[in-house]
């Protein structure tokens, strides 16, 4: 079965660059615009295999938004998708299995590393 991925970013134009690439690739995803609509959506369905989080979001930020969410779904998986160059995973983020291997800087020039990332994590998640 294909992933589903939960994109979660206010920029219009990295949401679509990364659906487009990621549907070409076979996964099914939705996107959020803020952290309180991924959670609404999460909570409404937990279905997601994984989530690219944007950490600088208008409300609730990126690391606070995973927190979150990953009360409501704790097998969903993540990857952090972030312009902030000064950007370090907080020690409650490792904790729950993120590390830099899932640390994406934007912008990406080929998404591929991203794609495989996805892939394997969903991987990952059916094996739990």
């Amino acid at each position: 079965m294909s992933p589903r991925v939960l994109v979660v970013d206010d920029e219009p134009f990295i949401v679509t660059g990364l659906r487009v690439f990621l549907e070409d690739e076979g996964m099914q995803v939705e996107s959020a615009g803020s952290g309180e609509e991924a959670i609404d959506m999460t909570r409404s369905d937990s279905g997601f295999d994984v989530c690219i989080m944007d950490i600088r979001l208008p409300g609730m930020n990126g690391d606070t938004t995973i927190r979150t969410l990953h009360e409501i779904c704790p097998d969903l998986k993540f990857i952090i998708h972030t312009g902030s160059t000064d950007y370090s995973i907080p020690d409650d983020l490792r904790a729950l299995g993120i590390d830099e291997r899932q640390h994406f800087a934007k912008p990406l020039l080929d998404m591929t590393p991203l794609a495989e990332t996805i892939a394997a994590l969903a991987s990952d998640r059916d094996q739990e």
